[in-house]
C-alpha cells in the first residue's frame, strides 16, 4: 500500500508562499548598533521588490518598555525567539554591519542549519568564510 507524501512544515510554508505568489522574503540580521544600516538595507531590499523582516526594537536605546531590568531580560528572550521565527519565515538572510557578535553569530548558524542562504553587507565578517 502506498501512502501519500506528508509535507513538512517547511514544505507547507514554501508551497503556501508559491501559491500566494509572494515575493522573496529577506530577514535582516545584525547588531542593533547598525540600525541605521539595517534601515538602508531595508530600503534597498524593498526597492528590489522583496519583503523585509528585521529587528523592530533597539534595546540599546532607553525606552519605557525595557526600563525595568527584569522585564528587559524577559523581553530580550521573547524578541530573540521572534527573530528566529522571522528567519524561519524568510527565504534568505542579509547580515548587516562589519561586526558579528554572539547573537548574530547564533542567528547565522541557525539560518544555515535551516538551509537558508546568508548574504553579508561586509562578506569579510562571515564566520564561515
Amino acid at each position: 500500500m502506498s501512502y501519500p507524501h506528508l509535507l513538512t512544515p517547511e514544505e507547507k510554508l514554501a508551497d503556501a508562499k508559491q501559491q500566494l505568489s509572494l515575493p522573496r522574503i529577506v530577514a535582516i540580521c545584525g547588531s542593533t548598533r547598525f540600525m541605521t544600516e539595517m534601515n538602508e538595507a531595508d530600503l534597498r531590499e524593498t526597492a528590489a521588490c522583496r519583503i523585509v523582516v528585521k529587528p523592530g526594537c533597539d534595546m540599546k536605546k532607553p525606552h519605557a518598555l525595557w526600563s525595568d531590568p527584569a522585564e528587559a531580560e524577559s523581553l530580550k528572550a521573547r524578541l530573540d525567539e521572534l527573530h528566529r521565527a522571522k528567519i524561519r519565515l524568510a527565504d534568505d538572510v542579509l547580515v548587516v554591519g562589519d561586526y558579528i557578535g554572539d547573537s548574530t553569530r547564533a542567528e547565522i548558524a541557525y539560518a544555515r542549519s535551516l538551509g537558508k542562504p546568508v548574504r553579508f553587507t561586509h562578506p569579510e565578517v562571515d564566520p564561515d568564510a
